[in-house]
This record gives C-alpha cells, sequence and structure tokens, in this order.
C-alpha cells in the first residue's frame, strides 16, 4: 500500500498575522485542494493523511468533501515543527503502507506523474525527492552580506516535494531524531542523517510553494498553462 501525508500545519508567518495559506483561493479553489487533488488523481496513491492546524480540522473535513477527496483516510493535528507533524501524520496511515509520500500543502502545481515518479523511484531505491537543478549562481556568506566564496552550481540541487520513502526507512530516521532530540528540515535531511542514501527525482517543471502574496500569482498562471 502507498499512503500520502499532506502537510499544511505551518504558521504562514510570511503571509501575515491570522492568514493560513493553505486555505487562500488559487483560481476557483483553496491552495491544499490542489495538492489534494493531485495525490486523489495519482493511481499510485491508495490514501491520504491530511495534516492540518487544530483549529482547521472542521473546516478542512468540509473542504475535502466539497472537492470529493475518497481517498482520505484520517485528518489529524500537526504538531510545532514540521518532523512532530509528519510523525503525527506517520502515525494514522494504514499499518499496511510500505511506501509513504509526504507533500507540503502549500505546493499545489504538483502532478499525478511526479508523485507518481517518486514512488517508482522509492521502490527501487528506498527513496525519491522531488528535485531540480539550481540553475543560478550561489554565493556563500557566511555573515552580513559579504561573500565568502562561490558554491558549484552543477553540484546544486533544489529539494522540494513529495519526499518519498519506504515507510521503515522514514519512521527509523524519525525514530533516531526523536532519540537525539534533533530536528531536520525535511525529511530527506532526517533519512540522511541516517547514513542513507536519498535518490533525488528531477522534474523539469515549475513545482514551486506558496510562501508569499506574489507566489499566489505565479501557482495561479503555472496552474492554467498545465490545465491548457
Amino acid at each position: 500500500m502507498n499512503s500520502a501525508i499532506i502537510v499544511a500545519a505551518g504558521k504562514s508567518e510570511r503571509m501575515g498575522v491570522g492568514t493560513d495559506k493553505a486555505f487562500l483561493s488559487l483560481g476557483a479553489r483553496p491552495v491544499l485542494a490542489w495538492s489534494l487533488l493531485a495525490f486523489e488523481q495519482c493511481h499510485e496513491i491508495d490514501q491520504i493523511v491530511l495534516v492540518v492546524r487544530k483549529e482547521k480540522l472542521l473546516a478542512t473535513r468540509g473542504a475535502t468533501q466539497m472537492f470529493g477527496i475518497s481517498k482520505l483516510r484520517a485528518i489529524v493535528a500537526g504538531g510545532a515543527r514540521r518532523q512532530d507533524s509528519v510523525a503525527n501524520g506517520l502515525a494514522a496511515i494504514d499499518p499496511d503502507t510500505r511506501i509513504v509520500a509526504v507533500h507540503d500543502g502549500a505546493r499545489p502545481c504538483v502532478t499525478p506523474d511526479l508523485i507518481a515518479e517518486t514512488i517508482r523511484s522509492a521502490k527501487r531505491t528506498g527513496s525519491g525527492v522531488a528535485a531540480s537543478r539550481v540553475i543560478d549562481t550561489i554565493k556563500f556568506v557566511a555573515r552580513g552580506a559579504v561573500v565568502d566564496h562561490t558554491l558549484e552550481r552543477d553540484k546544486l540541487w533544489a529539494v522540494q516535494t513529495p519526499q518519498t520513502f519506504k515507510v521503515e526507512l522514514l519512521r527509523k530516521a524519525y525514530a533516531k531524531m526523536a532519540e537525539k532530540d534533533t530536528a531536520a528540515p525535511d525529511e530527506a535531511a532526517a533519512v540522511e542523517a541516517l547514513g542513507e542514501p536519498v535518490r533525488l527525482v528531477e522534474w523539469p517543471r515549475a513545482n514551486p510553494k506558496i510562501t508569499t502574496a506574489e507566489d499566489l500569482t505565479v501557482a495561479a498562471a503555472l496552474l492554467k498553462i498545465q490545465g491548457s
């Protein structure tokens, strides 16, 4: 069984106080609905667990019913950190799950094809993390605004979601973090900390995360192009 954990429990601080970016309108749907529908339409996904802010549990259930998300297994409250929210999602997936895909609810341009590619990679190698090659020149700055050195661009990738793993590998990584009381910015970093290889899945199409109000305009244009 392949399960998805869609995480939409962040504070949305850069959107402004009191704003939940997952529920902002993006075209005819909330931001979160685009991600939910992509996973609903992906044949390789059997079930979805959605992680949201505690105060959004009721509103989220109504939204999933409105958009016909039949694969939804559970809606659970998130935690203080991303890893806490994902851990809550892991606790709610079906025990028969073998592959789990973790996705940011604020990445509405994800497609069923990308989800499927990460699942295929995870089945073969244990992991499949959506990513794209960095095209800008990247400078390393140790402090202030003075360049320390320039990084080798051909070795740099921008990591996105879905981040998909054999479920036991991800559980092991999370158990290790809990044991050491450490934090990781994403699932890939948690698995890296185990010393396990993380396989990237190159995706040439835009898959941005909604962080600021301007990102909504960009995502709307991209989704229009995808649907044309």
